[in-house]
């Protein structure tokens, strides 16, 4: 079926205080290049990121597979209605870690069993800020990789329903990006919370936060070479 709205049936639990945030910084740019991300995710500080959740429970990781053809491309999946958490959700392929692996292990592990990505194609280039999910209060921590090539991906259907290839330059559409402002249950303090209105599907949470991340993580050198 094709969509020719914008946004999707993913539920969004917000609260009843909450405020339209700022605008996208990245207003005046149109693309950001595979290299420049490279060039800047070498150099990046990664961090573990303040959600208020509770301590982990398990750690797990994700893949943020990049590719160019012919400009730089997302790969993302939307997890089935049948998954047990996150169900619906638009998502990166990733997963907990099993016991004697490292969690770069893990995320192409996953990546595999999810949308069959070769493995052969896949070079580490960076991380992003390290988070814990409230919800499943688990750590995650998100590798960014280029890959050789446009891969050629296949749905597992047990766990995704849909695989989205998404080029950065339509995240950074105006009519695509939003922040809002949500004053948190129980507490003062108001976070940010990202979304990405795709055709038929809206990215949020921890996954939009990290696209938030990446994007952020190319603006600089991309800024020096207006």
């Amino acid at each position: 079926m094709t969509h020719n709205k914008r946004g999707g049936p993913q539920r969004i639990p917000r609260p009843q205080q909450w405020r339209l945030g700022n605008s996208a910084p990245w207003a005046d740019i149109n693309q950001i290049s595979l290299e420049s991300l490279e060039r800047n995710l070498a150099v990046r500080p990664t961090r573990q990121q303040l959600t208020g959740a509770p301590p982990p429970k398990r750690h797990s990781a994700v893949l943020i597979a990049l590719y160019e053809a012919p400009e730089t491309t997302v790969i993302l999946t939307r997890r089935t209605q049948q998954m047990r958490s996150h169900s619906g959700e638009v998502s990166f392929p990733g997963g907990g870690q099993d016991p004697d692996e490292s969690l770069w292990e893990t995320a192409c592990r996953e990546a595999h069993e999810e949308v069959h990505l070769d493995r052969s194609l896949i070079q580490k280039i960076g991380e992003l800020d390290h988070l814990t999910t409230v919800s499943s209060q688990a750590r995650i921590v998100p590798y960014v990789a280029r890959l050789s090539h446009k891969p050629l991906l296949a749905p597992n259907p047990a766990e995704v329903d849909k695989i989205l290839e998404v080029p950065l330059s339509e995240l950074m559409l105006p009519e695509v990006y939003r922040e809002e402002r949500w004053l948190w249950p129980g507490s003062n303090e108001e976070r940010s919370v990202y979304f990405f209105e795709l055709y038929g599907d809206t990215i949020w949470g921890a996954t939009a936060n990290l696209l938030h991340q990446l994007l952020m993580s190319g603006l600089q050198e991309s800024e020096d070479t207006k």
